[in-house]
């Protein structure tokens, strides 16, 4: 490639050089009469050559393309690329301009002309260091209405043209330095573009029309099973269990046809459109495959994004920053974050505290909030920087002072912004990763394997995207006078019983569209001798629907127990005996964590084993329950990666800790190598989860990132 470089130069007889279009590069034996002549120049922004010299004569663009010497093999083959940095494709006659770099990869030029405005003088595809960086300067732009005519006789505007510029190293660090000192990081982050509130309007206007149609499919149903259908009338039950279900509404997005990116527009309206911040980590150890990995798992999210979602991205490593403000996805809001985090480079240290305080600050400082709102962090280190108490509060847990009071502390509402945490690789600090996302309402996804990093992204936004119920509420009440809740059962869930064990709540938060939610209730039930049946709880929930802006309230059926005279053998509900193994799997998993910490991985062992023995005698274990088959199979992979400190230290704990995140909240998450529908974690995929799925792994079998 070099060779081919120099003869330009020496073509050109400077250090400058010009890419001409396709149908002007032809081989130097023949050329290709099928290709279209060329059309006439067009105007272009660019830099000015230098004056032409005494030995300079001007030339036709036929001439100056001869001496190329290119293959018409490699110009046929270039067409058929795509720009990595904004995934769209480079085709003859689209009216952009293509630069091809020494290391004979392609972008758009002015794709590759803002990734070097940010800094980066490699390739993003193969990290090659360039000599020869592509610049565009406003400053030597013609004045509307004229074109400047190059000393070759060439319009310098021509769209199909690239100018390319040679910069010492040393030159263009100091130009860098120069232009970040213009570019101070604003004290308060209040540029978030504004929400399209004529497009809001028509959202609501739409669904209220379409409301009368399908009011009872649009919300929350509840049902509840008591554990056995009927007791005795002579007998009382102190720990009588009741399951509570909730399922939210299906998407409306979901009723349009293909549901492909053609679509996007008319899918992100039919849905409650999302405010995300992701931060991201670019220290030194991200180099290489795992940042050009997370650079194409950011563009899958971009690209799936609406024009009504807003996006901002921080990255950090020894320090955090905002590569752009929030943003709407938009056309031109997409290319933005695409340019942007592909200019990404990855170096230096490892700064969790600083990266989710500048996210946080994004989130707090928006003049204005979309329905849903939720943030992003990975990384796959440890945190190189002490945690100070940056608050002056000496009470907080080591773990939680990563986490901004805004994001952990509810808000007027009560309710908080999720971060959905992704640990990646074997070295990440999977304790507190974990406790960030428990502290804050969000999910811990453990990554094993570089490969599935966009796997589990598009899990992660295919929930986000399809947000149905907003911070929903679950009261129970018990209706006879001598019943009380002794227990409620819901994982992490905030939830309360009064002093009285009369009434209790749950804090359930938001749902994705088909999402299930299961709490366990545990009630006395007092003898009836004079009665067949016995009224139990009565159960309300309140919540606020994102898409028509409006509170709803339902109340469940009243949950009564038939009582028999004479005490027979009832048979145990499979559904019941389900949520039972669930939470009895998420405590034995807590239990083994906590003593393989210790030290003790025999024990540890021990806890999972008999946690296994007990679940085979259960009722759903012998009627061949899936959700009991697949916990069973988890408990045996947590045993396998407990067979030694080191496999422990580097993906055992990150494993279990991610299961528990999956159960307690009951929403799958990423654990080892896999987000397959076939692994462990299908329990809590929706459907909206395996659509996005279903693309990302459709897009992975294109070219992979070197």
């Amino acid at each position: 490639m070099g060779s081919k470089w120099n003869k330009v130069k020496l073509a050109l007889g400077m250090n400058l050089c010009v890419y001409a279009p396709r149908n002007h590069i032809l081989d130097n034996d023949d050329e290709d009469d099928s290709l279209p002549p060329a059309p006439p120049p067009e105007r272009h922004s660019g830099a000015t050559l230098p004056p032409p010299g005494p030995n300079r004569t001007s030339a036709p663009l036929l001439q100056v393309s001869n001496r190329l010497r290119l293959s018409k093999s490699l110009s046929r083959s270039s067409s058929k690329k795509t720009c990595s940095i904004c995934l769209a494709s480079m085709r003859r006659g689209e009216g952009h301009a293509i630069f091809t770099a020494e290391c004979s990869h392609s972008f758009h030029f002015h794709c590759i002309t803002s990734n070097v405005k940010h800094g980066n003088q490699i390739c993003p595809v193969c990290r090659a260091k360039w000599k020869e960086i592509p610049s565009q300067s406003p400053s030597l732009d013609p004045p509307f209405g004229r074109e400047r005519i190059t000393p070759i006789g060439l319009p310098q505007n021509d769209a199909l043209m690239t100018v390319i510029r040679q910069l010492p190293p040393r030159r263009n660090s100091s130009r860098l330095s120069a232009t970040q000192s213009h570019n101070p990081v604003p004290a308060v982050f209040n540029d978030d573009e504004l929400l399209d509130c004529q497009t809001d309007l028509s959202e609501r206007s739409s669904s209220n029309t379409n409301a009368k149609d399908c009011d009872d499919r649009s919300k929350v149903t509840i049902k509840t099973y008591t554990e056995v259908p009927a007791v005795s009338q002579s007998n009382t039950y102190d720990d009588f269990t009741i399951l509570l279900h909730l399922k939210a509404p299906s998407s409306s997005s979901e009723e349009i046809p293909g549901r492909d990116l053609a679509n996007l527009a008319q899918i992100s309206r039919s849905r409650a459109p999302v405010d995300l911040v992701t931060v991201l980590d670019i220290s030194g150890s991200m180099a290489g495959t795992k940042l050009a990995l997370l650079k194409r798992a950011m563009g899958f999210v971009i690209q799936n994004l609406g024009p009504n979602d807003r996006l901002a991205v921080v990255a950090f490593s020894s320090k955090a920053r905002r590569l752009f403000p929030l943003l709407r996805i938009s056309e031109t809001g997409r290319q933005k974050a695409l340019q942007a985090v592909n200019s990404l480079v990855a170096n230096g240290g490892t700064n969790i505290t600083e990266g989710l305080k500048t996210g946080a600050k994004i989130m707090e400082d928006r003049r204005e909030k979309n329905p849903v709102s939720s943030m992003i962090l990975l990384s796959d280190g440890q945190d190189t920087y002490s945690v100070g108490n940056a608050d002056g509060n000496q009470s907080r847990p080591r773990n939680q002072l990563r986490l901004p009071l805004s994001i952990h502390t509810e808000d007027s509402s009560g309710f908080k912004i999720p971060v959905h945490v992704f640990g990646f690789g074997a070295d990440h600090d999977a304790l507190s990763m974990h406790s960030i996302s428990e502290s804050s309402g969000g999910t811990f996804s453990f990554i094993e394997t570089e490969g599935v990093i966009q796997d589990a992204f598009a899990q992660c936004i295919g929930g986000l995207l399809s947000v149905v119920v907003k911070n929903l509420q679950l009261s129970i009440e018990c209706v006879h006078p001598k019943v009380h809740i002794g227990s409620l059962k819901a994982g992490s869930y905030p939830n309360r019983v009064m002093s009285d064990q009369r009434t209790g709540s749950v804090d359930v938060g938001d749902m994705y569209a088909d999402e299930e939610r299961n709490f366990l209730v545990s009630v006395n039930v007092p003898d009836e001798l004079s009665s067949n049946e016995t009224s139990l709880l009565k159960v309300r929930c309140v919540y606020n629907d994102p898409l028509k802006k409006e509170t709803v309230s339902l109340e469940g059926e009243e949950v009564r127990i038939r009582r028999r005279e004479v005490a027979g053998r009832e048979e145990t509900s499979i559904k019941v005996d389900r949520q039972r193994n669930r939470l009895r799997v998420a405590d034995a998993m807590a239990q083994a964590r906590t003593a393989a910490d210790s030290g003790d991985l025999a024990r540890a062992v021990s806890i999972l084993e008999n946690c296994r023995r007990v679940l085979s005698e259960t009722v759903s274990a012998k009627s061949q329950d899936q959700l009991c088959i697949a916990l069973d199979a988890e408990l045996k992979e947590m045993q396998e990666r407990m067979a030694s400190r080191h496999v422990y230290e580097t993906s055992g704990r990150a494993y279990i800790l991610s299961g528990m995140s999956s159960h307690s909240w009951q929403r799958a998450t990423a654990r080892g190598d896999s987000t397959d529908s076939s692994s462990l974690v299908q329990a809590y995929q929706t459907p909206s989860m395996v659509h996005m799925l279903t693309r990302s792994q459709a897009t992975l079998s294109g070219p992979q990132p070197k």
